[in-house]
């Protein structure tokens, strides 16, 4: 099983950046895929999850500004990343469960089982 992440980049702070990452050797559309991030110096936090029937979910530091969605035909989960700050500046990871956790669950890493390797996002001010 792998995660692929790319998209990541260098963007001027109000801009904007999609993230994609798509999924091989098994079939995610019946599980949630999220997106994680970590800054240098911090912990990874969660930021978007999208779950089976379309739900999602955000953490409220992007609400409003980034959109996660899901291709499941490519097996691919994107994250629209707009009106960016300097404190979104992170690696983001993709991430994608086996199960059907909670929603709580998922807004922890411990919810996901397979991780892809991370994309850099950088937005100066």
């Amino acid at each position: 099983v792998q995660l692929q992440a790319s998209g990541g980049g260098l963007v001027q702070a109000g801009g904007s950046l999609r993230l994609s990452c798509t999924g091989s050797g098994r079939t995610f559309s019946s599980h949630p895929m999220a997106w994680f991030r970590q800054a240098p110096g911090k912990e990874r936090e969660f930021v978007a999850v999208s779950r089976r029937g379309g739900m999602t979910s955000y953490d409220n530091s992007v609400k409003g500004r980034f959109t996660i969605s899901r291709d499941n035909a490519k097996n691919t989960v994107y994250l629209q990343m707009n009106s960016l700050k300097p404190e979104d500046t992170a690696v983001y990871f993709c991430a994608a469960s086996r199960r059907n956790p909670v929603l709580s669950a998922l807004w922890s890493s411990e919810g996901y089982d397979d991780w892809g390797q991370g994309t850099l996002v950088t937005v100066s001010s």
